[in-house]
Order: structure tokens, then sequence, then C-alpha cells
């Protein structure tokens, strides 16, 4: 029987392939692929736990050779159905095997993933600010060559595709791009593009592309670079243990920072008018939470009554910011918070089921720690969560066959 279980067409819009060490270089063009450093891995990861790898760490390749035949075995695969949503990152069933997801999603029930990189995204971003064009460009294009690969194996993996911001003349291009080599959607930094704002009337043609392909732009945490200054961790206190048992990961007080890049990005986004210029771009900000967003839909509020008088950016404005935020953005909420004051406070149109499989802090039973939080909602609420949302997110790039009921 499926992990899902709850009667629903489910899409799960939070999903990662665990990438091996040369993944990226990889699919990188000769004239950058030195350049991209070997991946390491986060302390706690299992990676380092599991004893496989233990024994190997000095050959990371000859590790992942030993883990994938582990994969492959009759032995791993005979408990898959009871420890799907047990076993996580690289030990998760397709967590870096393409040809073993197909199998994951049957196992899961889910009517289909949008699928992000695990240890890309800041490494993207910092590329993309690094003010080398060739290492950002090329980095990203490999980025989405295996995005694209990893995905084509099932229709229902729907691949998110990375698109460099910073420089205004080829930015259309490069979304242009990625929507031919058929990207489920397109990824951007949460932070801001190196040299201008992410409203830059420069970036007009990424906007444009993806409301004409259908296709929606998405956030994931990450995509900042540095999420917070480090002198907030020097507080002489020891290093408390992440999801993972080690360091390097989100902890409460990087939590609290999460918001931040999005909520900005899109405040300006709004406020310059870019949704008002693009009235059927959809945005998703996944990984993101999502309870935040009703205090950051009245700020915007409060920000629009103080300032409209006097700015006439907002003059021009046809609707109140929450308005554009109800039409057109959706957010993934963590398992964690209250989807039921989310939907409540915000409106049942703005939120996501996501499960971050086959990630540790996506936990192992979402939907049910997400059902205890919507008592009380109704069905026409779950449904909205569950499916019709991400639905409406995806349009055409999700197929009919797809998009159930």
């Amino acid at each position: 029987m499926p992990y899902n279980s709850t009667g629903l067409v489910v899409h799960d819009a939070d999903a990662h392939i665990m990438e091996t060490p040369t993944w990226l270089a990889g699919y990188a063009d000769p004239a950058i692929r030195d350049r991209i450093e070997v991946l390491s891995y986060p302390g706690g990861n299992e990676l380092q736990q599991s004893a496989v790898l233990l024994e190997h760490r000095s050959n990371l390749d000859e590790a992942f050779e030993r883990l994938a035949d582990r994969h492959r075995s009759d032995e791993y695969r005979a408990v898959e159905d009871a420890e799907i949503m047990l076993r996580k990152n690289f030990a998760a069933t397709g967590s870096f095997l393409a040809e073993d997801r197909p199998r994951a999603l049957d196992l899961l029930g889910f009517a289909s993933q949008l699928v992000f990189n695990t240890f890309h995204n800041s490494r993207l971003f910092e590329w993309e600010h690094s003010g080398d064009d060739d290492l950002a460009v090329g980095a990203a294009r490999a980025h989405n060559r295996g995005m694209i690969e990893f995905c084509s194996v099932d229709a229902r993996l729907l691949p998110t595709l990375y698109v460099p911001l910073h420089d205004l003349e080829r930015a259309g291009q490069y979304a242009v791009e990625a929507i031919e080599m058929g990207a489920g959607a397109l990824l951007i930094a949460s932070g801001c593009p190196a040299g201008h704002s992410p409203s830059h009337i420069g970036l007009d043609p990424v906007w444009a592309a993806a409301q004409e392909a259908g296709v929606p732009i998405v956030f994931h945490v990450g995509g900042t670079g540095e999420l917070l200054d480090p002198n907030y961790f020097h507080n002489g206190l020891p290093v408390p243990p992440d999801f993972h048992g080690g360091e390097e990961n989100f902890r409460s007080v990087d939590y609290m920072a999460i918001p931040g890049p999005p909520a900005q990005t899109l405040a300006t986004m709004i406020f310059d008018g870019v949704f008002e210029r693009f009235a059927d771009l959809k945005v998703g900000v996944i990984e993101q939470g999502a309870i935040w967003v009703p205090s950051w839909m009245r700020q915007m509020e409060s920000a629009f009554d103080a300032f409209a008088r006097h700015e006439e950016r907002l003059q021009k404005l046809s609707m109140r910011p929450t308005d554009y935020v109800k039409r057109q953005m959706k957010f993934t909420p963590y398992p964690t918070e209250d989807v039921g004051w989310i939907i409540r406070e915000a409106g049942p149109e703005t939120v996501l089921f996501s499960s971050d499989y086959p990630h540790v802090e996506g936990g192992r039973r979402p939907i049910e720690r997400f059902e205890r939080s919507m008592e009380g909602c109704s069905d026409a609420d779950r449904q909205a969560f569950y499916h019709d949302n991400f639905v409406d997110l995806m349009g055409p790039r999700l197929a009919p066959a797809l998009v159930g009921s």
C-alpha cells in the first residue's frame, strides 16, 4: 500500500535528488569542468554514518558504487514498501539512482513531484555573484542538464531549472533556454541578484517568457548564499546538532532567518509592479515555510497604506498587495507549522503540500502532521492544499494525465 492513503490525488511541491560528488562537473562544458570543486558533504549526514562509506571515505567514487550496489540488491528492495518514508537522504530509494525514482513515486503514492537539487542552490547563488560570467552561466547550464536527465525517467518528475539573473541583457535568453530544455519550473535565487533589484524592468523578458510558456517561477531555501551573519553563532556555547546530527545545516536560529529573502524579494516585485505587468505569472516559494506569510501580507498592506499617497509606483497598482499574493503565489509550510491557521489567515489558495523527499527535514509522516494541523478545515481546503493549488501553480507544465481530481 502506498504511503499516501488520504484518498486524494496528492502532488508533492518539494522533492529532491541527492547529487553525487562529481554530479555537476559531469554535466559541465569542458571549459569550466575542472573549476567545479567536488562536493563535500555536511557532517552528520548519513552518508558519513553509513558503515559501507566509512570504510571507503578516502574514495567517494568507490563508496557510491558500493552504495548503488546496495540499492540494487534484493535485500534492500525487499523492504522498500515498509521503509519508503524511513530511509532518508542517500539511503532513500531513488535519491541518486534515477532508474529507481519511479518505484519510489509508486510507493509514496504521489501523482507528481517538483524536483530540486540538494547541494547546489547556494553554490549557484555564489557563482552568480562572483563576477565570473562563464562560471555562473556554465554551472547553471550543467545543473539544468543534470536535472533534465534525472527527471527524464518518469513524466511525474518535474525538473526545476536554474536561471541566473545577474545579466540583464541575457537573463531572458537563459529563461527561454531553460523552458525549451523542458523546465517544469524556473528556479531563481531567493536573494537579490548581483547589481540590481529583482524587480528591475530589464528582467521583464524572464517573466514574459515564463508567463507565455505557463512555467512558474520558484524560490527554494538555500538560494541566498550565506543565510545569516556567522557571528550570530559565536555565542561561547556548544554548537547544537541539526536534523542530521551535524553542525552545518539548519537549526533554530537559522530557521528564523529563512523567510527574510523571499519576503523582501516578493514585496519588492509587488510594489514595483512586476505582478501588475504579468498578471498570469505564478510563483512558488518552496521549503521556506509559510507561517510568516499572514504577517508579511499584513505588513505589506500597512506599507501600502503608509506610502501610496507619495509613491507613484504604488498608485499604479490596480490591486492591494494581498490580492497579488492570493492570485499568483503559493507557499509550502513546514510540517511543524499550523497549516489550518495559515489557511484561515492567508487563504486556502496560498499553501501547498510538500514532502521534502528524501530529506530528513521532511519527516517520516508529513501527511499525518499536516492533517493534525488541518483539523477543522473543510474538504475543499484539503483538496486545495494537496492538489488544486499545485495544479494552478504548474499550469500547462503539468500533463493532463497527471492532474487527476
